[in-house]
């Protein structure tokens, strides 16, 4: 095996152009053909920081048009890149890797003011992404066939690419959901047109001119736009292999828009999830208690997270101490500005997701859930332009709630007290989503035969909210199909078994003659 390594390191970091400015200028919209150009839709669109309102850059978004100009410029250039050696291909990722990590900083700063979430946060995210990129590129050579003794002759399966892959990622990890997405299908050998999300499109084009004298030209295009972009990726006939994290209800239309294109597709689709957290009452308290703000990801993305558990399932006979550590917690998170280096939770990533944010809040104090903390926009007069919510948890929360069923995607804890433990376990599973869930306990048995039966895709036992390198990530019903994050196994998803049969020809001549 190469040392990759060594390998990248004949590539030369060019870090010039990751800069992208936000002063509210004009910026080219898309990234084609290994240059910026401007997207086709006719009004620019204002790109706006959630924080304060400020207008960071107008650009025009790829529309239906721009997408199959994307994908026939990645089908041309996908026999090329396919044929180029594995071992260049990763190494080019190792390299866009370090760019990554050479820039950081910059990165973050995009993010912050893109997303709402705080710098610091988004520069953990980015690095996470230069991460997977170095673990996929390290893994690369085990993505091999097999060997089969069928007969005397030869059987073998290859791995070969898709050709274009489709990517179509969300806003509250921008530089990392583009690693995860792209990172994998280049490796394999595909190419790759992804459309990040219109609503923190920046630090992606940042992140794809970093690229420019890395990767041949049209081998990544982005192309961000709203849901006219998405569906027209997700129904191109061209692409047989699809990629795709968001809400439910939009992956529902993806898998519409994949099966209308009269293509068979691979779908990967990383959705959404009411996640459970369920503590017994011979947990360790003070620890589940910290795990569970931990786990609702109020001081990382505001809440914005698929993988959040909102759903707090605490046994009555310690409910009550639960509760009153939770909201210890939580009354010392405080709000600031994403781009202070010392700001632990910041907006939401827009007005009108802050508007839905506090409707549910208000169904949950309209439903009779008690609201302990909470459940409003800052006082603080420097945030009021924002969109922001302030740590918010209820209790007395009953399973037909709507906080307790619907994926609000914001910074909220719905605490529901149990008492039998026969029956927790369908509460634990009383939802049309199953992402991820985390048990407390200090039973080893308990644990293991609970994990079992729960139906999520992802548990943690005593921890919350940790993602492991090489661990399979995904879930089951509403939250999705398919696994991310497994390296090795989501590299050959990236790819096409094909089986070789080879006869020996002397044994062939020999059965043709009865001998």
């Amino acid at each position: 095996m190469p040392d990759l390594l060594l390998e990248a390191k004949r590539w030369k970091a060019n870090v010039s152009r990751v800069s992208v400015p936000l002063d509210g200028s004009s910026v080219p919209g898309l990234w084609l053909n290994g240059r910026p150009e401007r997207g086709s839709t006719e009004a620019a669109a204002s790109i706006l920081a959630p924080a304060t309102g400020q207008k960071l850059a107008s650009l025009n978004l790829a529309n239906a048009a721009d997408v199959g100009k994307a994908v026939e410029a990645s089908a041309r250039a996908a026999t090329t890149w396919a044929k180029t050696p594995l071992r260049e291909r990763a190494a080019s990722l190792i390299e866009l890797a370090s760019r990554i990590e050479a820039n950081l900083d910059i990165l973050a700063a995009i993010d912050a003011k893109d997303t709402g979430s705080p710098v610091t946060a988004m520069r953990g995210s980015a690095a996470k992404g230069a991460l997977y990129l170095r673990m996929m590129a390290g893994v690369s050579y085990e993505m091999s066939g097999r060997t089969y003794p069928a007969s005397d002759g030869l059987h073998y399966t290859i791995n070969q690419p898709w050709g274009v892959v489709g990517g179509i990622s969300a806003y509250n990890h921008p530089i990392l959901f583009a690693c995860q997405k792209f990172g994998p299908a280049l490796i394999a050998g595909n190419t790759v047109v992804l459309k990040p999300s219109e609503q923190a499109p920046l630090s992606t084009l940042a992140l794809a001119a970093l690229t420019e004298d890395l990767l041949p030209p049209s081998v990544l295009n982005i192309v961000p736009g709203s849901a006219e972009a998405g569906a027209a990726l997700a129904a191109h006939p061209t692409i047989q292999r699809l990629t795709f994290t968001g809400g439910a209800a939009t992956g529902l239309k993806v898998q519409a828009a994949a099966a209308s294109s009269g293509t068979v597709k691979h779908l990967t689709l990383e959705l959404g999830g009411k996640n459970p957290m369920v503590i017994f009452a011979d947990a360790s308290l003070e620890q589940a208690a910290a795990a569970a703000v931990r786990g609702t990801n109020f001081t990382r993305n505001q809440g914005q997270s698929c993988g959040a558990t909102t759903r707090l399932l605490v046994h009555r006979a310690v409910a009550d101490s639960i509760t009153e550590r939770v909201v210890d917690e939580v009354s010392a998170i405080e709000l600031g500005l994403p781009e202070d280096p010392s700001t632990v939770m910041g907006s939401l990533i827009s007005k009108s997701h802050q508007t839905r944010v506090l409707e549910f809040i208000a169904s949950g104090q309209a439903e009779g859930a008690n609201l302990l903390i909470g459940g409003g926009p800052p006082m603080d007069e420097r945030l009021a332009s924002g969109a922001y919510v302030t740590p918010t948890v209820f209790d007395s929360v009953t399973p037909e709630m709507s906080i307790a069923r619907e994926e609000i995607f914001g910074p909220v804890l719905s605490i529901v007290p149990w008492d039998d433990e026969d029956k927790v376990l369908n509460l634990a599973n009383d939802s049309p989503y199953g992402l991820t869930a985390s048990i407390w306990t200090n039973d080893i048995d308990k644990a293991l035969g609970f994990s079992h039966d729960l139906e999520a895709g992802y548990i943690w036992v005593n921890d919350v909210e940790t993602r492991y390198p090489g661990v399979p990530f995904g879930g089951w019903k509403l939250s999705g199909i398919g696994k991310e994050q497994a390296l090795v196994d989501e590299l050959i998803s990236f790819t096409r078994q094909k089986s070789v049969n080879v006869a020996i020809r002397s044994q062939r001549l020999a059965s043709q003659s009865g001998l």
